[in-house]
């Protein structure tokens, strides 16, 4: 019977540890009809300097509750032994692929 409990913990505790890299993980690739909107014109962007441990991710759509969504350019923390793929989107035929930015391990 200990035996048994011991286990069901041990296995419990992995389940744990493993559950925040599995939230890391998720990526987003949804197939829409319509196209983006243009960019905002207010502002050209202009990419700055890098900063140490900081990735610059620039102003982009992305596509929330079934419509575009304007994201401001932003730094992100970077993640050490990781790549940082920014989201797309693009035409396939008559439709619109957007998919989510996503950590990538080098």
């Amino acid at each position: 019977m200990k035996l048994r409990n011991s286990i069901g913990c041990t296995l419990l505790a992995l389940g744990a540890i493993a559950l925040p890299t599995v939230a890391y993980a998720d990526k987003v690739e949804v197939e829409i009809n319509a196209a983006p909107p243009p960019p905002p014109t207010v502002n050209v962007e202009v990419k700055p300097a890098p900063r140490a441990g900081q990735v610059y991710v620039p102003g982009h759509y992305e596509y929330e509750s079934s419509k575009y969504v304007w994201r401001d350019p932003q730094y992100i923390p970077e993640r050490q032994g990781y790549k940082y793929e920014f989201s797309t989107i693009e035409q396939k035929g008559d439709k619109w692929v957007y998919r989510s930015g996503e950590w990538i391990q080098k």
